[in-house]
């Protein structure tokens, strides 16, 4: 889900994403290559980061009654960092990996620009029909400078404000979700809420999660953050990455967070403790949300528009490795469940927006009942309309990865802002050699 979600999330989901919700649960990615199984089934491994949430939506259940001869064996990592170190081992040495992997659009550039060799062109199995089906930027994201496409997407991440109604009523703050709209249409608005807030927060809670999150999501609002047009970094000079790190560590000055590492344990549980107030949100977040805060939390949370303008965070594909021991089998499950009816059946039970055209329009009029009947489909839908297309990069997850390390140091440890940059650029320079 992430992430989702990471997501990855978005799961993603979880992580992400992905959601579910984004976190199906912590087992190992080391998914072993699919075997047949007794009596004569093909069984298809699928190894995932966070939880798409195909389990949760029944659709592996739905794929295998239609197709009998089929048995899904599903892994997945929690967390998307370990998750892609262990893809890369794998990769390396040419075994252990799994009939579908997921791949992360962080790390998408990686797999297009530098892996190629080592993952199926999904045109050998008819997947240049399906162009017409995505997103011209997803298309494009997953597909080689040689032409080869090596991915197909499963969802996108456009981002908006969930938020606890509850939290903030007793707080002296508005609910409605267009008042917060209004109020918080710059980012400046949305961190002079949180001060209001802080000064009647109820409990111990906090304005939010995590600068982490909060630097995620502007930057997400950018077209170029880390890399240029001509796939130069840039990410030093960056004034989209410089915007979002100068809110962030302010942010942090102010004592608006929960201080809360994303994907931790600490940050599972204070879902259902109430520990933040808002907590911005790519769709594939949603699906997360059930997950941690339970039946408890229904109509507790809403969506709010998010400040600042559209962006997005997070997106995945489905990819085949080379060394699949069956690849045709595996392209006809992707080609499956990235369909937009499934797209769309997967949207509405568990929130990962659909990277599919046709399942964008078969959801414009989805809500959500635990986020108090939130217009999610419209929400949503209009920010992916709006989101800028995004230059990405060779290293783009590696470079988040450092500065949100670092702003982490910032908010939890003490560090002063400088010295916690100049951690994240000497980790950028270690992560990509």
């Amino acid at each position: 889900m992430r992430t989702a979600r990471s997501v990855r999330v978005r799961q993603a989901a979880a992580a992400a994403v992905l959601v579910g919700a984004l976190v199906a649960g912590c087992s190992s990615g080391s998914g072993a290559a699919g075997s047949d199984s007794a009596g004569g089934k093909v069984e298809i491994s699928i190894d995932l980061f966070g939880s798409f949430g195909y389990k949760e939506a029944g659709l592996y259940a739905e794929y295998e009654k239609a197709h009998p001869g089929i048995v899904i064996k599903q892994t997945d990592t929690e967390d998307e960092q370990d998750y892609w170190k262990s893809l890369q081992t794998r990769l390396a040495g040419g075994a252990g990996l799994a009939d579908v992997q997921a791949v992360e659009v962080g790390r998408i550039a990686s797999v297009t620009q530098q892996q190629g060799d080592r993952f199926e062109d999904l045109r050998t199995y008819g997947a240049e029909a399906l162009k017409g089906e995505f997103a011209s930027a997803t298309w494009a994201a997953a597909t080689a400078p040689n032409g080869a496409v090596l991915g197909l997407g499963t969802d996108v991440g456009p981002e908006a404000m969930c938020y606890r109604t509850d939290l903030l009523k007793q707080a002296g703050l508005p609910t409605d979700r267009t008042e917060l709209a209004a109020k918080w249409s710059t980012w400046d608005g949305y961190l002079e809420l949180g001060r209001q807030y802080k000064a009647k927060a109820p409990g111990k809670s906090a304005w939010l999660d995590s600068v982490g999150s909060l630097y995620t999501v502007m930057v997400g609002q950018q077209k170029e953050r880390y890399y240029d047009a001509s796939g130069k970094l840039v990410y030093a000079d960056s004034p989209a990455v410089r915007g979002a790190w100068d809110a962030s560590v302010k942010a942090a000055g102010d004592g608006l967070s929960a201080k809360l590492d994303q994907w931790s344990p600490q940050w599972n549980q204070a879902f259902s403790a109430g520990s933040f107030a808002t907590l911005p949100c790519p769709a594939w977040m949603l699906g997360y949300i059930k997950g941690q805060a339970g039946e408890a939390g229904k109509g507790k949370w809403d969506i709010a528009k998010l400040p600042g303008g559209a962006g997005n965070w997070g997106g995945s594909f489905l990819a085949v490795p080379r060394t699949a021991k069956h690849k045709k089998e595996a392209y006809e499950l992707i080609r499956w469940l990235t369909a937009p009816a499934q797209q769309a059946k997967l949207f509405r039970k568990q929130g990962n927006f659909p990277s599919s055209t046709g399942a964008i329009a078969q959801v414009a009029d989805a809500t959500d009942p635990y986020f108090s009947g939130a217009p999610i489909g419209r929400l949503f839908g209009d920010a992916a309309k709006a989101a800028p297309v995004q230059v990405l990069g060779v290293h783009d997850k590696n470079v988040a990865d450092q500065i949100t390390n670092a702003l982490s140091e910032v908010e939890r440890k003490g560090t002063a802002p400088d010295e916690a940059w100049e951690h994240a650029r000497k980790g950028v320079e270690n992560a990509i050699g």
